[in-house]
């Protein structure tokens, strides 16, 4: 890990490279040359990190901000309903687009019926600084949900950027601690957003304030300390 400032150029190389938040690509050529070569340069001052293989790179900031980058797993409110669509909150500046046909199974004549107010599990797949930011449900190569689409039931837990990328590492010590201790489901939004569920009502409740505290722009609590806040709410709440 080192700390990048804007303008700095990253040394991102990948057969597969994808670009996460903080990262642009740009040609160091004449730009009216298709095959002139480019570069990444870092758009934010930040810790710059990349994925085990070096295919994934992202700037990690302290910004409060979801700003959307493509390819990223996000949680949506559905804000309004519009004839070929949806518009979708992010906590970004902008509010998203999500097609009405952008569904595994989606047609002209059945579209998925979205209240106001419903919460979506989608994929950025176009994310521009001079437009507004479009989703999808399912996966670009399959068509299928492969878990997107409409979260139903559950609970929504607000946390920092951060916490959502430690959520999503299998290295953190969150999930698989919460897992051992009771059935859950979560989807992990990068954009501060993670929806959870679970068969008990005590769980979903234990689940988030275990989010919660340990978010390192929160308590940051280590797993000792969650395992033990999580089983005193388990016991104060079977009472």
């Amino acid at each position: 890990m080192s700390i990048v400032l804007p303008g700095e150029l990253v040394p991102a190389q990948h057969v597969n490279l994808k670009l996460g938040p903080g990262l642009q690509q740009v040609q160091t050529g004449q730009a009216s040359t298709s095959r002139a070569p480019s570069s990444i340069i870092a758009t934010r001052a930040g810790a710059l990190h990349h994925s085990a293989n070096g295919s994934k790179w992202w700037i990690e900031s302290n910004s409060r901000r979801y700003v959307p980058a493509p390819q990223e797993s996000v949680i949506g409110v559905i804000v309004q309903k519009q004839a070929e669509g949806f518009r979708v909150d992010l906590g970004s500046a902008h509010s998203a687009n999500l097609d009405g046909l952008a569904f595994e199974g989606a047609s002209k004549r059945n579209k998925p019926n979205l209240k106001i107010g419903s919460l979506v599990y989608a994929r950025v797949s176009l994310a521009h600084k001079d437009m507004e930011p479009e989703l999808e449900c399912f996966d670009a190569q399959t068509r299928k949900a492969e878990g997107f689409g409409e979260l139903k039931s559950g609970f929504l837990v607000r946390c920092s950027l951060r916490m959502c990328r430690n959520l999503l590492d299998p290295n953190h010590f969150l999930l698989p601690l919460l897992g051992a201790l009771f059935p859950l489901e979560v989807a992990v939004g990068l954009n501060g957003r993670v929806w959870v569920n679970s068969k008990e009502a005590k769980h979903i409740i234990a689940i988030s304030r275990a989010i919660e505290v340990a978010d390192p722009d929160g308590d940051n609590m280590d797993a000792k300390a969650v395992k033990k806040l999580v089983e005193d709410l388990d016991s104060k709440m079977s009472l």
